[in-house]
C-alpha cells in the first residue's frame, strides 16, 4: 500500500522482453539499496511491481503481459523518468491518500496552462473511472496522489499542480497527449461494488 508521495524520480535504465511475454524493466534511483531487496514492492509510475534483482543504484522488476496492457508502463523508454515509491509502512504519517498500486485506467493529458505560480492541466479519463471521482477528492495520476480541481465536460478532470509536484515528480516533464497511469480512490471503489450490489438485490 502506498501514499501518493513520491520519494524518489528514477530513470529508465532499460526494458528487455522475458520469454513468455512482458519485460523487465531496471530503473536507477537514489533510494536506498537496503530497501530494495529481492521481493520488495515499489510504485513505479502508480504500478506497483516487485523487485527482482538489485544493483548498486539501481533495481530490476518484471512487468506482466497484464500490466503492460493496463498501464503507461508499455510506453516507456531507456532514459524516461519514473515516479517512484516505497511501501507505506505501519505507523507512519499518511499524507496523500491511500493507494493500491493497482492501477484501473490510462488517462491522457488534453491541456497543460500556467496558472500564476501553478500549472492547470486537463485529463481525459476513462468514462468507467469518472463515476469514482468527485470536485475536491483523491485520484492516483502517475502514483501521484492529487487533488480533483474540478470535473470537466463527461469525459474530464482538472488539477492545479503547485510548483512542488512539478519539481519533485515528473509532472514538471507532463506534455498535452502524454498518457498517464489512473488509479481511483479505493473508499469510492468499495462505495460503488455495495451500491451496485444492493441495487442488484432490490
Amino acid at each position: 500500500m502506498f501514499t501518493g508521495l513520491v520519494e524518489d524520480v528514477g530513470s529508465v535504465a532499460a526494458v528487455a522482453p522475458v520469454p513468455g511475454g512482458g519485460a523487465r524493466l531496471s530503473v536507477r534511483t537514489r533510494l536506498p539499496d537496503e530497501d530494495l531487496e529481492h521481493g520488495a514492492s515499489i510504485a513505479v509510475d502508480g504500478a506497483c511491481l516487485t523487485v527482482v534483482e538489485r544493483k548498486s543504484g539501481s533495481f530490476f522488476a518484471d512487468v506482466s503481459v497484464e500490466t503492460l496492457r493496463r498501464t503507461t508502463l508499455s510506453d516507456r523508454r531507456p532514459g524516461d523518468a519514473v515516479n517512484l515509491e516505497r511501501p507505506l509502512e505501519l505507523g507512519e504519517r499518511l499524507g496523500g491518500h491511500l493507494i493500491l498500486g493497482h492501477v484501473d485506467g490510462v488517462g491522457r493529458i488534453r491541456s497543460r496552462e500556467q496558472a500564476g505560480d501553478a500549472v492547470r492541466v486537463v485529463v481525459e479519463m476513462p468514462r468507467d473511472l469518472l463515476p469514482l471521482v468527485v470536485e475536491k477528492g483523491s485520484v492516483a495520476l502517475d502514483g501521484i496522489s492529487l487533488t480533483v480541481n474540478e470535473l470537466v465536460g463527461e469525459d474530464a478532470i482538472s488539477l492545479m499542480l503547485i510548483p512542488e509536484t512539478l519539481r519533485a515528480t515528473t509532472w514538471g516533464r507532463k506534455r498535452a497527449g502524454d498518457r498517464v497511469n489512473v488509479e481511483a480512490d479505493i473508499l469510492a471503489k468499495h462505495v460503488a461494488r455495495l451500491v451496485k450490489t444492493q441495487r442488484s438485490r432490490t
